[in-house]
């Protein structure tokens, strides 16, 4: 092999090793005890391995905030995917007036960087007395996200019309087309979309900060930034709980990278 077929290979294992090495030193400094941490270089492991930093992690009332996130998550998510299915259904095969160009206006909104609506957002939230509620943290995503909307839309248009044209006749009406004919064909954009909304709200930090100050309400990438400041840099303790908040989605990707690829693919192609 050449030296120039070698070195695109040679770019990209660098590029996937500077990649990598973050995770890496999260791991490393995780389990690494108090004493270990400044004793030892960054990215030599500390031994014998000290989970001292989970211990401490979880006293401060790290599993209260974990269950939190996972419980809006999976609320958001499930709220997520319903109704942006029922949109993009909608915007892929109703014909009503305005179809296309409601369509656009409304992916539009994927320009406006969300900080900019992160205020009349709070304040509309005050107005209806939600602040500081589990519905005021969920109701501003759950009905659907314009990206999600947009790929499945996408994905719909891919299925043949003919499918659904014979369902009709056979008598099956909308709403049972679409969940005996159109979602089963359409696993992996359902699995993609799941699985972004999964990351985005799991990761969500700026808005669970904004509209929540209750302990009972904080969710874990809040609890891990205010632990910082509520004992000092505990760097330990810090990247313990990044660990933990990583592992959930590491394995969701490697679950279901395949399905992923597939359908960005198909949506794309379209």
């Amino acid at each position: 092999m050449s030296r120039y077929r070698i070195l695109p290979y040679g770019v990209l294992v660098a590029g996937c090793l500077f990649a990598i090495f973050p995770y890496y030193l999260t791991l490393l400094t995780a389990f690494k005890g108090p004493g270990q941490l400044f004793g030892t270089a960054p990215w030599e492991p500390g031994l014998p391995p000290s989970t001292a930093a989970f211990d401490r992690l979880f006293g401060s009332g790290f599993g209260g905030y974990l269950v939190n996130t996972v419980a809006v998550t999976v609320g958001i998510t499930v709220g997520q995917l319903v109704f942006a299915v029922l949109a993009a259904y909608a915007f892929a095969r109703l014909s009503f007036p305005g179809r296309d160009v409601l369509f656009w206006v409304y992916l539009s909104t994927l320009m406006v960087p969300p900080v900019v609506t992160m205020i009349p957002l709070y304040l509309m939230m005050q107005k209806l007395g939600l602040v500081d509620t589990w519905a005021g943290l969920i109701l501003p995503t759950v009905l659907g996200t314009p990206y999600a909307i947009f790929l499945l839309r996408q994905f719909f248009r891919t299925i043949p019309a003919d499918l659904e044209d014979a369902a009709r006749i056979d008598g099956a009406g909308r709403v049972r087309t679409l969940l005996s004919i159109v979602l089963p064909l359409s696993k992996p954009i359902l699995v993609t979309v799941t699985t972004l909304a999964v990351v985005a709200n799991w990761n969500s930090f700026l808005w669970p900060l904004i509209i929540t100050s209750s302990e009972d309400k904080r969710l874990l990438s809040v609890g891990i930034a205010l632990f910082k400041s509520e004992i000092g840099v505990d760097y330990n303790a810090v990247m313990a709980g990044s660990l933990i908040a990583l592992a959930p989605l590491l394995v969701l990707f490697i679950f279901f990278q395949r399905f992923i690829v597939r359908s960005v693919a198909v949506t794309g192609l379209k």
